[in-house]
């Protein structure tokens, strides 16, 4: 591992974790939480931070509850909501094939392919003459 600055790395699995280390990347730590903090704050003034900003996670029905999320909908009706207040000149959704289902058509492609060849180089002739 190359680094470069003192605090480059403070914890690292590859070398030796010093108690100096532990306290700045304990110190980076918390005050990223209280930047955190001081953006929920600014963004949903009315909520109580400390009921909330306690590191857990809170999803769906529990993030409503809380004031943390404005609504619950699919991303799929937030668009079609967008699409009702601004201009939208194209929206297209593309539906990806399940792993299995595109296996297969590369399998099917790839033994298309080598049965042309086959046929082209005359290999199945001697089965049809």
């Amino acid at each position: 591992m190359i680094t470069a600055g003192e605090y480059k790395r403070t914890l690292t699995i590859l070398g030796e974790n010093t108690d100096k280390g532990r306290e700045k990347f304990t110190e980076e730590i918390e005050d990223l939480h209280l930047l955190f903090k001081e953006f929920v704050i600014q963004h949903r003034p009315g909520l109580d931070i400390e009921q909330v900003a306690t590191g857990e996670s809170w999803f769906g029905q529990r993030a409503l509850d809380r004031a943390l999320v404005d609504e619950l909908i699919t991303s799929d009706q937030y668009i079609v909501n967008a699409c009702e207040t601004a201009d939208v000149f194209e929206v297209r959704y593309v539906e990806k094939k399940p792993l299995p289902e595109r296996l297969g058509i590369v399998v099917q492609d790839t033994a298309d392919g080598l049965l042309m060849r086959w046929w082209e180089r005359g290999a199945f002739s001697r089965f049809f003459s």
